[in-house]
């Protein structure tokens, strides 16, 4: 042994990594990316309780729809509209995020309450109304923030600044895959550009490299090359993987605390079996054209997002961990290409929500059917909502204040409501979730425990919800 040699790395490279793994286990709940990588580090990991949930479908609605518009009833904002705020409701929040206080502005939507939970929903979701009985609402969730890039990574990473791991890394970390053809973290989006703040929305931040998420582009060839090239033999590409693996593996042993060669030749082998998987995966082919119609894939409106729900499902079903979801910037719906209506918000959200309307409604009812629902959590979700006072005449501003998400599935409490915004639904009164409060909550449908998912960052025991979150307990079934 060199006089270089620390006891850590003795003990990593001392029978496999087993005395790493010996350490590891006198420092319960702490984990390194030595220790991690010194086995399989996407194998399956023991949940610390029974978990209702296998899977979670995360739908990001990318520009922050107004809740206030679609499922937040306001009778006594319709009573007030064309008024002043009145002081009262501005007491204890910034009055001002980017256009100042206008006058309220109430919704112009026809309204019905549906189910025999009576959740009330507007006219843009007659589909999703349908499944009323099947939601469980949070109606005063809150957050930090009102500008969308800050507010983005904060709902999907938990900080306002890059370099924490997302949720969905979280997930992948503590779990492992259930499938080693397919990445246990996969992200869809539609149109030919990534969203906006890009891929560290997904990111594993201080995690390993190996669980950040993987991104699949819209098309038929969802990773761009993938595909083994025209003139290489399965054999010889199969034999050129193992000379990489093996330099690689030597590489590795000098430099055991290298998380990114690790991740890399992980990746390697990951992408040689998704040239099979992958592309099985978003093959619709073999579905019926039921089930194309049920997801709105007839439809030049609902078709684009109805093919990333169609995804989701056939991730989910094949072992997938977090299949994360975003909407926006959809060439057909030109300048209005996301939810942020901060003018025209009649005309923004009634084609927006036409466009996710149908494929939602359809990927609850495929899953219900299939006996899917019952262990995948869908998440509808956005970095805020909107205000109840106008902007530009006919739009509203950003609202961190109060705003509504929902759960489905997964052993949430199917036809309840959480909490409540004020009179005017401006701002939450009653039970307010935070982000990391929703982080808790669906680690927990997951059988994860926020606070004992832990990983040492820099002498630091890092966690999904930084110091923060508590389980919603009325939430779960």
């Amino acid at each position: 042994m060199s006089n270089t040699t620390s006891r850590r790395d003795l003990l990593l490279g001392a029978g496999l990594g087993l005395g790493s793994l010996a350490l590891g286990s006198a420092l319960p709940g702490i984990a390194r990316a030595d220790d991690i990588q010194a086995i399989d580090p996407l194998a399956p990991k023991p949940t610390h309780f029974p978990g209702k949930a296998r899977s979670v479908i995360w739908l990001h609605q990318f520009g922050a729809p107004s809740t206030l518009d679609l499922y937040d009833y306001k009778p006594d904002l319709i009573k007030l509209a064309g008024q002043e705020v009145p002081e009262s409701f501005l007491k204890g929040i910034k009055t001002s995020t980017q256009g100042g206080v206008g006058k309220l502005f109430a919704s112009k939507r026809s309204w019905k309450q549906h189910g025999h939970s009576g959740a009330w929903f507007s006219d843009l979701l007659p589909n999703l109304a349908q499944h009323a009985d099947e939601l469980a609402f949070i109606k005063a969730s809150t957050t930090i923030g009102a500008t969308h890039d800050i507010s983005v990574l904060k709902l999907n990473t938990g900080d306002l600044n890059p370099g924490r791991p997302s949720l969905g890394a979280w997930v992948q970390y503590a779990l492992g895959t259930s499938n080693p053809d397919l990445p246990a973290y996969v992200v869809l989006y539609a149109g030919k550009k990534e969203p906006t703040g890009g891929a560290v929305n997904w990111s594993s931040g201080f995690l390993p490299a190996i669980y950040q998420g993987t991104a699949f582009r819209p098309g038929p060839s969802p990773i761009l090359y993938l595909d083994r090239p025209e003139l290489i033999a399965s054999a010889q590409q199969r034999e050129n993987l193992d000379l990489l693996r093996s330099l690689n593996n030597y590489r590795a042993g000098r430099y055991p605390r290298d998380s990114e060669l690790r991740a890399r030749l992980n990746s390697y082998e990951l992408a040689y079996r998704m040239q099979t998987a992958a592309p099985e995966a978003v093959d619709f082919s073999k579905e019926s054209d039921a089930t194309k119609k049920l997801y709105g894939l007839d439809d030049e409106i609902t078709r684009d997002y109805g093919t990333n729900m169609l995804r989701a499902r056939r991730l989910v079903e094949r072992g997938v961990r977090f299949v994360h979801v975003v909407t926006g910037d959809l060439e057909i719906l030109g300048d209005d290409e996301n939810w942020d209506a901060h003018e025209n918000l009649e005309e923004n959200h009634s084609t927006h929500a036409r466009a996710v309307d149908k494929p939602i409604a359809g990927l609850l009812a495929d899953l219900k059917s299939r006996g899917l629902l019952d262990s995948t959590l869908v998440v509808w979700t956005s970095e805020f909502g909107r205000t109840s006072y106008g902007q530009s005449g006919n739009g509203r501003d950003h609202n961190p204040w109060g705003y509504t998400q929902w759960l489905a599935g997964g052993g949430s409490r199917a036809g309840y409501t959480y909490g409540q915004t004020d009179e005017i639904g401006l701002k939450s009164v009653d039970k307010p979730v935070d982000t990391y409060d929703l982080h808790a909550t669906v680690l927990n449908l997951m059988g994860l425990d926020h606070l004992k998912v832990t990983y040492l960052n820099n002498g630091r025991s890092e966690r999904p919800t930084v110091v923060y979150g508590e389980v919603v307990k009325e939430l779960i079934a």
